[in-house]
Order: C-alpha cells, then sequence, then structure tokens
C-alpha cells in the first residue's frame, strides 16, 4: 500500500513539475523516497550550482533552510521552494551574524572561513566560503595569511587546522547528527567487519576521525567505493547516504556507522509536502538583494578557487 501511495503521489509530482517548470533538488540525507523523484542528488553547494545552471523556473530544494538560501543567492532569478520551512539546520544556528561580528572584532585582520553549512546573513560576514569537500583546498590557498576564523563547525575547522598546519580560531558549533557517531562503534564495526574500509565525515568528532580510513565529505563518499577494490564500507555519516550508495553500488556493502546518525531535520520533507508546495507554489525562500550581494562574495571567491 505504501509503495503504491509512493508512486501515485510521485506520478501527481511529475505532472505539475512540468507545469511549473520545475526542478526536485534532493540532498543526500533525504529520505529515500524523495531521493527517488530528484532530478538531481548531492550536497548543498553541489545542488545550487546545478540549479543556476538550468532553465528551470522553480526549484524545489529538498534539504534544510540554509540550502535554499543557498540557492536563492546563487539563482535570484528562480523561485526557491522549500517544502517544510521547519527543516532548519541547527549547526547553522549556532552562530549569528552579531556573534560573527564580536568575533571579528577581538581578531582584527583574521579572515574569516566559513562553512556553507550557516546562513546568508552569516555568509556575509565572511571573507570565503567552503564546503566539507573543498575546505582543505580553499585554507590551504590562503597563503601568507595569520589567523583564520572558521565557522560554525569547530570539528571541521580542527580537521583542516590538523591537515593545513593553519592557525584557525573555532567557533564551537557542531552537527549534532554526526556527534552522534562514536569512537566506541567506529571500533566495534572493526571487529564485526575486519574488511570495511571505514569512511567518516569531517563533521564527524575528532577522535572517530582518527579512527577511520578515510574522512570525505558525502560527495567523496560517493566517489571512493569505485576507486577501492574493498566490499564493504562503514558509514559514518547521516545514514540517509547509505541509501544512495547502495544503488550506486549494489554489488558492495555498506552499513551505517550507527543508526543514531539520523537527522530529523532531514527527514522533515515528504512526498505530500513536495506535492503541496508544487500546488501552492510556496513557501518561498528569498534571500533579498542587498544581503545577497554581501553574501555572494565568499561563495564566489570560494568558487574561483576550486
Amino acid at each position: 500500500m505504501q509503495i503504491d501511495r509512493h508512486r501515485e503521489l510521485a506520478d501527481k509530482i511529475e505532472t505539475l513539475k512540468k507545469q511549473r517548470n520545475a526542478i526536485i533538488l534532493a540532498h543526500n540525507y533525504q529520505l529515500a523516497e524523495i531521493q527517488d523523484i530528484a532530478d538531481f542528488l548531492g550536497d548543498s553547494l553541489e545542488l545550487s550550482q546545478k540549479a543556476a545552471q538550468t532553465d528551470a523556473a522553480v526549484i524545489v530544494f529538498c534539504g534544510v533552510h540554509f540550502m535554499a538560501e543557498t540557492a536563492s543567492i546563487l539563482c535570484p532569478d528562480k523561485i526557491v521552494l522549500l517544502p517544510d520551512m521547519n527543516a532548519d539546520c541547527p549547526m547553522a544556528n549556532m552562530i549569528n551574524a552579531e556573534q560573527l561580528r564580536e568575533v571579528k572584532k577581538s581578531h582584527p585582520g583574521a579572515l574569516v572561513v566559513t562553512y556553507v553549512n550557516s546562513t546568508a546573513e552569516v555568509k556575509a560576514e565572511s571573507d570565503y566560503c567552503c564546503t566539507s569537500g573543498n575546505a582543505l583546498k580553499v585554507v590551504d590557498k590562503l597563503k601568507d595569511t595569520g589567523d583564520i576564523i572558521f565557522v560554525p563547525d569547530k570539528y571541521l575547522g580542527c580537521f583542516v587546522s590538523m591537515k593545513t598546519g593553519k592557525n584557525m580560531i573555532l567557533w564551537p558549533g557542531y552537527c549534532p547528527t554526526h556527534i552522534k557517531i562514536l569512537p566506541e562503534d567506529i571500533m566495534q564495526l572493526r571487529e564485526n567487519k575486519p574488511d570495511a574500509v571505514v569512511m567518516v565525515h569531517p563533521e564527524c568528532h575528532s577522535e572517530v576521525a582518527r579512527l577511520s580510513d578515510v574522512v570525505l565529505s558525502t560527495g567523496g563518499m560517493l566517489k571512493y567505493p569505485a576507486q577501492s577494490d574493498a566490499e564493504e564500507f562503514i558509514v559514518g555519516t547521516e545514514t540517509g547516504l547509505v541509501y544512495r550508495l547502495q544503488k550506486l553500488y549494489p554489488h558492495k556493502k555498506f552499513f551505517p556507522a550507527t543508526e543514531r546518525a539520523l537527522c530529523p531535520n532531514m527527514k522533515m520533507i515528504t512526498l505530500e509536502k513536495v506535492l503541496a508546495s508544487l500546488q501552492s507554489t510556496s513557501p518561498v525562500v528569498k534571500v533579498h538583494d542587498r544581503l545577497r550581494e554581501k553574501a555572494i562574495t565568499p561563495v564566489q571567491r570560494m568558487l574561483e578557487i576550486v
């Protein structure tokens, strides 16, 4: 019955999508049925870049609020819909623009590198943006600089600082989902599956990263199995990625580091909400011009580097 219901909703969404000249973008952590109806799957910045390249007039962003904001920043001429406005990112909300301005006052002359998992207001106070996939490259390219303020994720910042040797002032933010992946989870899985490769996201605790074989963004995790002879992989990120990995590599096996690593915010968007959003062309996420002009600069600087 549920499969039939999903198929019925998917058919209605497909019809409305064509009528609205819309595309559906879905983050790698979304529900399986949302991933299945997406025109593009990926990480937040990758999806926004896809949106900027399309001729579609309407973007249905199946992710969280800061992702829809980033799409609006890069696609000011398009209507960006977020099917559930309550779908937010706790880490992005761990710092606001006023707090970042205070940190900048305490460290005059320091460059600000902001993880793309942040609000438009925080991006607007930054010098550069980065993703989990390109953070090392962005920070490494900042030659002959002094201190670097890195917000909001302290674990990604710690990983980058360790790899680049740069002195980084870290904001104490973190991902409530990735922090649920514990060192003992990795150690137990290594005992149970000694031949499995352990892939973890840099948002994980530093000790978890230390125990892994590779530290990769979601995009990196999606590519890595093709480069590896391993048949089994332990996936240290939000559980939604396991579904996509298993579809991409059906001959290999993927195991979540822990079932606790489930982001409730990423699971808020349902087929019913996507359909309702297309029917009403709402809720709309729009970054207004003055803020957009400031917020797009650090994003463009990042893209020039990578």
